[in-house]
């Protein structure tokens, strides 16, 4: 597929999707959305790790409100399940680890875009807008269902009703992020930690993802018997394997992701 809006790349099975309308702050066109949902389902089959990125100043600026020719015409319950949630359950379900790579401010449904992803981390110039209720809407994208969850409801209820910038300092310290880096730093750290999950145990990374998630619904005792399933199918895979003759010969791993 020839993209249009997104830049895609692959190095040493690091795909790297860049959101390319630098123009509009990467904002999501009906384009946009269908092209990411090809790319994360191509990377998927073909690489060990995704990145989603920005290009330009922003990540990304939320819905395009210019994608339509009269916002009277725009249907936002059809646009969300048509376009939306097909394109962010194919991040958050993907079987490879993904992170966004927040390079500047994330506002509306380009903030939830980044939280549909298992890791997420911004430069420290980088803020997250939940914009929606300036607009007189709710959030959306996943926004209702991230944000309790990493945040807890005291923050996310502020976040949703005050709209207010939240820095990308203040997204790490309470748990919506995973870190926040100096802006110098930010190509080298988030290059680096994706390198990082690129040469790891696939199939355990895809399991830990099933594991944590499955936690908020499960007892103590399903969780344990998940647990448990999950191991097994560790344990029998060449990675473990390789695992423990690595630890015991004193030297680095060498996953082969299966």
């Amino acid at each position: 597929m020839d993209y249009e809006t997104i830049r895609m790349s692959t190095h040493d099975d690091v795909a790297v999707l860049a959101l390319s309308r630098p123009e509009v702050m990467n904002a999501l066109s009906t384009q946009m959305r269908a092209e990411i949902l090809h790319a994360v389902r191509t990377a998927e089959k073909e690489s060990r790790v995704l990145v989603i990125t920005g290009k330009g100043k922003a990540f990304c600026s939320g819905q395009d409100l210019g994608d339509r020719a009269s916002i009277d015409n725009l249907n936002l319950e059809r646009t969300l399940r048509d376009e939306y949630e097909p394109m962010l359950m194919a991040i958050f379900d993907c079987a490879i680890p993904t992170i966004a790579a927040v390079n500047g401010p994330a506002a509306g449904a380009g903030a939830n875009l980044a939280l549909a992803c298992d890791v997420v981390i911004a430069t420290e110039s980088a803020v997250f807008l939940q914009a929606f209720t300036r607009i007189g809407l709710i959030p959306d994208a996943g926004g209702t269902y991230w944000l309790p969850r990493q945040m807890g409801m005291a923050k996310a209820m502020g976040a949703a009703l005050f709209a207010e910038p939240i820095s990308a300092r203040q997204a790490s310290d309470w748990g919506m992020i995973w870190e926040a880096v100096p802006d110098e730093d930010f190509s080298t750290v988030w290059a680096e930690r994706a390198s990082h999950l690129s040469r790891g145990p696939s199939l355990a990374y895809k399991n830990v993802k099933r594991a944590l998630r499955a936690s908020f619904e499960n007892g103590l005792q399903e969780q344990l018997a998940l647990e448990a399933k999950l191991q097994g199918e560790a344990g029998h895979s060449r990675d473990f394997k390789e695992g423990v003759m690595a630890f015991l010969e004193k030297r680095a791993a060498k996953f082969e992701g299966r």
